[in-house]
């Protein structure tokens, strides 16, 4: 990506405005709010360290939640403001107000290496509207703006785009230059085999990414609820599993322009069933699927079976560069996640490039306790999607040239 990052600029004893990704999950416990993974928030580190130690002072903006414009207390940046004063080991000053009075006298009284927080920018409701008043009143505050929340940068909102046509240099953090290394300069011409792993509920979710994918990967396993809607295709029964009924016939122009292109598409052999998705339900291996034998009435698919789990494990074993994005099974009940906790530890066992491209796939990584096995995990669900779509991020474009 030819845009300006934030190496290629004096930042010394200037006001940086930071676009960051704090939209993290909390809980209330025993009447506070707890962060209960602080992934996104960590990831940012090297972009506000960097920062600090190059006497800038780091003005740090974020949204949390979906607040509609509106200003709502558990949706507060508040206690991020604290947690990140634990991790930085150095004072994060909050403001209230994202513009106006407030901020201005806290970073007006910033010096070399502090770090401030603006309160939450959905509570605006000219943040998702991308109006330019407000994108001009954020600029006001900074001498130079940085964008590191990659997980936003699908959305052209003021902080993420607007703010870049009244200010001089828009540079990328570290975070945001890892992510397009990654999802865009690796994946630009991947090394062979190449393999992707698509999961998830929905095959329309992931249409665009598949087509886009069959042009660079040289196999391609499916798994999750998406698997039911080509199996239907392909007249195999599917119980009462999820299913989009209304997609088969993109189902089979899938599996088509897989065979046009080369690609070989793997769908699960075998599935475990159940009748109910509860812990503790009752669940069978079915034998090998076919339009004779499929998933029985009442039944339905919850997760791939042994015999599909040995055939991705040979797979990946094979693959130079792993992109794996959405689970293969309702990982979330540790009675149907061992498909998904195998393709996660098949990877971590693997000498390939492994890339986790966002959304329930990291949770699973990290609930498996192999996030520091994997090459790279991204921080963008949808974000994620649409550069490996082909699309252009807007928060991205919106950078100033290198040249």
């Amino acid at each position: 990506m030819n845009k300006l990052s934030i190496r290629d600029i004096d930042v010394r004893g200037k006001r940086v405005l930071v676009r960051v990704d704090f939209n993290v999950p909390t809980e209330e416990r025993a009447g506070k709010i707890q962060i209960t993974d602080d992934t996104r928030i960590r990831e940012s580190l090297r972009t506000i360290n960097y920062l600090r130690e190059n006497g800038a002072k780091a003005i740090l903006m974020s949204h949390m939640g979906r607040p509609k414009g509106q200003r709502v207390e558990e949706y507060s940046l508040r206690p991020i403001a604290d947690y990140l004063h634990t991790l930085i080991n150095h004072p994060v000053a909050f403001s209230r107000d994202t513009i106006g009075i407030e901020p201005e006298e806290i970073i007006a009284n910033m010096q070399e290496g502090d770090v401030a927080l603006l309160e939450n920018l959905r509570f605006q409701p000219e943040e998702e509207a991308n109006d330019p008043k407000f994108a001009e009143a954020l600029a006001k505050l900074g001498d130079i703006y940085v964008n590191d929340a990659f997980g936003t940068a699908h959305r052209a909102h003021a902080s993420t785009v607007g703010i870049t046509k009244f200010i001089k240099q828009s540079a990328m953090g570290f975070l945001m230059e890892k992510e397009l290394k990654y999802l865009h300069e690796e994946l630009d011409d991947p090394a062979k085999p190449f393999l992707v792993i698509m999961g998830g509920a929905k095959v329309s979710d992931k249409i665009g990414v598949l087509k886009a994918l069959m042009e660079k990967a040289d196999t391609i396993l499916i798994g999750g609820a998406m698997a039911n809607t080509f199996f239907k295709a392909q007249g195999i029964p599917i119980g009462k599993s999820r299913v989009e009924a209304d997609k088969l016939d993109l189902a089979n122009e899938l599996v088509d322009l897989a065979k046009k292109r080369g690609v070989k598409l793997v769908l699960p052999v075998d599935v475990v069933e159940t009748q109910e998705i509860r812990a503790g339900a009752p669940i069978r291996n079915t034998p090998r699927l076919s339009p004779k034998r499929g998933i029985d009435d009442g039944w339905l698919a919850v997760d791939i079976g042994s015999a599909t789990i040995a055939l991705f494990q040979e797979e990946i074993a094979k693959a130079k560069i792993i992109l794996w994005n959405g689970p293969v099974g309702i990982f979330e009940i540790p009675d149907f996640a061992e498909g998904t906790f195998a393709i996660a530890e098949a990877l971590a066992k693997s000498n390939a490039t492994t890339i986790i491209g966002g959304g329930d796939s990291v949770t699973a990584v990290k609930q498996a306790g192999l996030a520091e096995k994997m090459t790279f995990i991204s921080t963008g669900g949808g974000a994620s999607l649409e550069l490996l779509e082909g699309k252009e991020l807007p928060g991205v474009a919106a950078l100033t040239d290198k040249n």
